[in-house]
């Protein structure tokens, strides 16, 4: 009898146990998965940014590159997502303001704009009260500032994103050998200060300062944006929006021997864009050009060239026919018109021999 109870009491605790195990395991499940659904969006893009970096090879491993400077305006709306929001809203920064903080931190080299070539060294290195002096940008000095460790305070009323209405960018187009294919790499970016002087006058371009698109890139990839009309939940950051080539920019220069502009070297406006569409034809043709076609690729395209050509001796058979069934009816139009014109002249003869009669 005491065996018989001892054994019901130890299957009580054990299915106690088991139920507690249970419940806490219920419990922890559930808020891994509620977890995971909150990080799941900051895993992916974080997920990106790592296989993006680490796809990233030196120049050793190139077999071709095209250096080409773009100028991005962003009143195209493709570009509008490097503008807006003007204001910070919610966390969110537009690219101008996410430089400023980083700058003002001094979390983020910055080079000085040369004109016509870009030294991204030590030497060359922006000073930031300089160029906050330059663009008259007000600002005091922040907590712990020192001149190894310039640190200043800009206000958001103060930063001016609403005058930054374009970018220059350096793109690095790459054919890498050890993969076999084509990328385009951002190597830089300007941004572009239009500001008006005077009451009336056009806005003049002010370039600020180069920012190395690596140095920038970790602080792309957490910010978030929404790059369309259509969808308005932000599901991309600024490293997607420029890595899958989203925006839209005009060549105004290539790297070349003589470090002259497109505008230096075709003064004459249709020139210049035809040169400029002939870069862009060979930058996107490029990959496709470079490989050998297969035996199957060989055979579509004569099998497309023969049923061209086809097509074309074809065509002017129809035309003849359709012309000698034209002529063919005409005959018989003019003899009609013979057989009236015959009647209305021996008409014509007879009224006047009445007449004399």
């Amino acid at each position: 009898m005491k065996r018989y109870i001892v054994r019901i009491a130890l299957s009580g605790v054990l299915a106690l146990i088991s139920a507690t195990a249970f419940a806490q395991q219920s419990t922890s499940s559930a808020v891994t998965r509620r977890s995971n659904a909150t990080q799941s969006k900051q895993a992916t893009v974080s997920d990106r940014a790592r296989q993006r970096m680490a796809t990233e090879t030196s120049d050793a491993d190139l077999a071709w590159m095209k250096v080409v400077y773009r100028s991005l305006d962003l009143n195209e709306q493709v570009n509008a997502a490097l503008y807006f929001p003007e204001q910070s809203v919610d966390g969110q920064e537009n690219l101008f303001r996410i430089m400023m903080r980083l700058l003002a931190a001094d979390e983020l080299p910055a080079y000085e704009y040369l004109d016509g070539r870009e030294v991204f060294t030590d030497e060359y290195r922006l000073k930031v009260r300089d160029m906050l002096d330059r663009f008259h940008i007000y600002y005091t000095n922040g907590k712990g500032y020192s001149e190894k460790h310039p640190v200043f305070n800009i206000e958001e009323s103060d930063v001016p994103s609403t005058e930054v209405l374009g970018y220059y960018i350096i793109e690095r187009w790459e054919f890498d050998r050890t993969e076999g294919r084509m990328r385009t790499r951002i190597e830089a970016l300007c941004p572009v200060l239009h500001r008006t002087e005077e009451f009336g006058q056009e806005a003049v371009k002010y370039p600020m300062f180069w920012v190395r698109y690596s140095d920038l890139r970790p602080h792309l990839t957490s910010q978030l944006i929404f790059t369309d009309d259509d969808n308005n939940l932000p599901q991309s950051t600024y490293d997607d929006y420029f890595n899958l080539g989203l925006y839209k920019g005009e060549i105004y220069k290539t790297r070349n021997l003589r470090n002259k502009s497109m505008a230096q070297l075709y003064p004459d406006p249709d020139d210049l864009k035809h040169a400029q569409d002939s870069i862009e034809k060979r930058l996107t043709s490029f990959e496709k050009d470079i490989w050998v076609p297969s035996l199957e690729e060989l055979g579509k395209r004569d099998s497309k060239t023969v049923a061209e050509n086809d097509t074309v001796t074809s065509a002017p058979k129809r035309r003849t026919l359709s012309s000698s069934r034209v002529s063919a009816r005409r005959p018989s139009k003019k003899v009609k018109q013979t057989s009236t014109s015959t009647r209305s002249t021996s008409s014509a003869t007879r009224s006047v021999r009445n007449r004399k009669k």
